[in-house]
């Protein structure tokens, strides 16, 4: 992932969605900082009625799908700094590795509630991956 990052361009252009790389970096920045704890959510009603149904084809094996909905707490829109936010997602991506499986089971997700440390570590990994791909890294 982050050999992937140092490759990522500001002007690459995106395959899907509709940010930009710096927004998308902005928008992974702000998905990590939940599993840090720098974020803390409480699990949405919506999370506790469909997460059953969702959790394994999510943290299964198979890439996220493109144009997948997004919380409306992760929506970026506005101009972000592109260094900035690949610096703020590098770190962020440190400090998540650095605290370790046990620090991350203890966050809570918006939407899946309680997960592992090894459930956050994969799924982090998926997102960053989906965005990855959405702008050819």
């Amino acid at each position: 992932i982050l050999a992937r990052l140092a490759g990522l361009q500001p002007e690459c252009a995106r395959q899907w969605g509709k940010m930009d790389p710096a927004q998308m970096l902005c928008h992974c920045a702000i998905a990590l900082e939940a599993g840090t704890g720098d974020r803390p959510m409480k699990q949405k009603l919506i999370g506790k009625i469909l997460m059953p149904f969702f959790r394994s084809s999510i943290l299964g094996e198979k890439p996220f799908n493109k144009n997948s909905p997004t919380d409306p707490t992760f929506v970026v829109s506005e101009p972000r700094d592109f260094e900035v936010e690949r610096t703020r997602l590098i770190n962020l991506i440190h400090r998540f590795t650095e605290r370790g499986e046990a620090a991350a089971g203890k966050e809570t997700h918006a939407f899946f509630g309680r997960m592992t440390g090894q459930e956050w570590g994969e799924l982090m990994y998926k997102h960053i991956d989906h965005h990855l791909r959405q702008f050819g890294g």
